[in-house]
């Protein structure tokens, strides 16, 4: 069961052509650091595009618990009034950060070298998930941590009196983990060191730079290494949040695949640690342009133009592409199923503690819609069937995952027969518009209690 409430299955029918323009949400690891960066900003900062998925509402409202003033104006704006690098107050009550593995990750390397108290928690999915790679580099500020067995939540974080700068190398490629330090290190005197084997996705960095943070990062043999100099005093920010390229995955990815599309999907940002799905896709032979290219709040931006591509072809994603597309394999394995030989995807081990076990759910779904899948720790393979070849019928666990649900409601529009998920609800976690936005462009969703 949803930790959000009953669940709402959900049926994806044969869709007809899709055609029009898909406008998106705005970004949400963007939406997140937008506004936890204006709480630890001197005056006012200002949002347009955010997302109100519930995760970045969640977000907001732990923002506030700890002393921000975070408010939505009648235009759909937002404005957040900070309490300056060191200036947050200790919550009253309980933070619940509902699915958002980001916002409770960032949220805890934010109050780490505060000399402040707070417990965390969230639904049945998010308190399943680790949170020791992010309480073990905290700790090495001073921080301390009491949770669960496994490090789980609830979880409550003492924050650093007098917090020590450290010099961290992350062990696997995650941009929560490296930007919880980043965050921690706002508030510890002298330079805060991480250093990425990996790059992933470098918005914590940028919008730090922004801020007015003194930051650098530099290549070299060891790795990316970021440098922030703490306790700067951060200047409020007028933000546009660019639309968010993994839920722009979603309706790019069923136009491939459902004969006859055409969709625009405009203002996508394609920050290169973040658009690996889209040169994949490209790689797979997929009639997917970009359009209109152009730089908006320092991010690169574009109109993304997808039509049907019967003629895809399997590939071997090359590893090295899987921090700039994690979030995407999961609808990417759909793609892949509609394509012609086997889809190789490895260096993936991340998916194996995301909202769910990625590779998992999707081996399930796959299979229970008649699609050969074979599986490692950290690789899986996809043999597709053909532009019109997947059997569907099925019905997928989404294993309380947004992304899971959404791809196997892609799936069911190029699929022979109807693909049902057990729980829609997570979708609107971070894709609140979805339905509507895809049923607007042809798709025939169907929910059922």
């Amino acid at each position: 069961m949803s930790g959000h409430g009953t669940p709402i299955p959900m049926t994806s029918h044969r869709a007809n052509p899709l055609k029009g323009v898909a406008e998106v949400p705005g970004d949400k690891s963007i939406s997140h650091r937008s506004i936890i960066l204006g709480a630890l900003a001197v005056g006012e900062t200002k949002i347009t595009g955010l997302l109100e998925g519930e995760d970045v509402l969640d977000t907001a409202k732990a923002m506030r618990a700890m002393g921000a003033e975070v408010t939505k104006h009648d235009d759909g704006s937002w404005s957040v009034h900070g309490v300056g690098v060191g200036g947050l107050a200790e919550p009253d009550q309980v933070i619940d950060c509902g699915n958002s593995g980001t916002g409770v990750r960032l949220i805890m390397g934010v109050m780490a070298t505060s000399a402040i108290t707070a417990t965390f928690t969230g639904d049945a999915s998010l308190n399943k998930r680790p949170m020791a790679r992010v309480t073990d580099p905290l700790a090495l500020f001073g921080t301390k941590s009491v949770g669960r067995s496994g490090g789980r939540l609830p979880m409550t974080i003492v924050g650093a009196a007098e917090p020590t700068p450290v010099r961290y190398t992350v062990p696997v490629p995650s941009a929560q983990v490296k930007s919880a330090v980043l965050l921690a290190g706002l508030n510890a005197p002298g330079k805060t060191v991480v250093i990425e084997k990996e790059a992933t996705r470098d918005h914590s960095e940028r919008m730090l730079a922004g801020f007015g943070a003194e930051i650098t990062v530099e290549d070299t043999d060891e790795g990316r290494v970021i440098t922030l100099t703490g306790q700067p005093e951060l200047q409020a920010q007028v933000i546009a949040v660019p639309r968010d390229p993994s839920s722009a995955a979603f309706p790019v990815c069923a136009a491939l695949i459902t004969p006859g599309s055409d969709v625009l999907v405009p203002g996508i940002g394609l920050n290169p640690t973040r658009a690996g799905l889209f040169y994949t896709l490209q790689d797979m032979g997929a009639d997917l342009t970009f359009e209109n290219m152009r730089e908006e709040g320092g991010e690169p931006v574009a109109d993304l133009r997808a039509k049907f591509s019967p003629n895809m072809k399997g590939i071997e994603v090359p590893p090295e592409r899987a921090a700039s597309m994690i979030d995407e394999y999961p609808v990417l394995s759909v793609v892949a199923s509609f394509a012609s030989g086997k889809t190789m995807m490895a260096g993936v081990k991340e998916l194996r503690v995301k909202e769910s076990d990625r590779i998992d759910a999707m081996a399930r779904g796959l299979r229970a819609n008649g699609v050969m899948v074979e599986e490692g720790d950290d690789w899986w393979a996809v043999t597709g069937m053909g532009a019109d070849g997947v059997p569907g019928g099925g019905t997928c666990e989404s294993f309380l995952d947004h992304r899971i649900a959404m791809s196997f409601m892609v799936m069911g529009m190029g699929a022979q027969h109807p693909v049902t998920v057990d729980d829609s609800t997570p979708i609107a976690t971070s894709f609140p518009i979805f339905t509507p936005l895809m049923t607007g462009l042809g798709a025939r969703l169907e929910t059922s209690s």
